[in-house]
């Protein structure tokens, strides 16, 4: 026993945060990734909400499969359905928080 917790329990918190730290650490990856690179039409965004959610599919109900910072930039499409932008295959933000960097092709 460790500071009256068993060894095990301290085990399993241990492996605990080491999973929650490389979930984060992917989830920032992927952010810093995406806002990086530019759509292939050349179209960049930047995010204007305090946190934007990235979603599966051009709907507020949609999965949300990732979630960009206030001023994050972002390759985008010139697609847009029911009010989301296509980021990428499977990837949708809402319009109303992103505007076209100055000099890209959005459409």
């Amino acid at each position: 026993m460790i500071l009256g917790i068993p060894k095990k329990a301290l085990i399993i918190l241990a492996v605990l945060a080491g999973v929650g730290i490389i979930y984060v650490m992917g989830v920032d990856k992927q952010a810093s990734e995406g806002a990086t690179g530019g759509g292939s039409t050349g179209c960049k965004m930047s995010v204007t909400a305090d946190v934007l959610n990235v979603r599966a599919a051009p709907d507020a109900n949609a999965q949300i499969v990732g979630k960009f910072n206030q001023n994050a930039q972002t390759g985008a499409e010139p697609v847009v359905q029911n009010g989301f932008r296509k980021l990428a295959d499977n990837k949708w933000a809402k319009t109303d928080f992103l505007k076209a960097i100055d000099g890209t092709n959005c459409g």
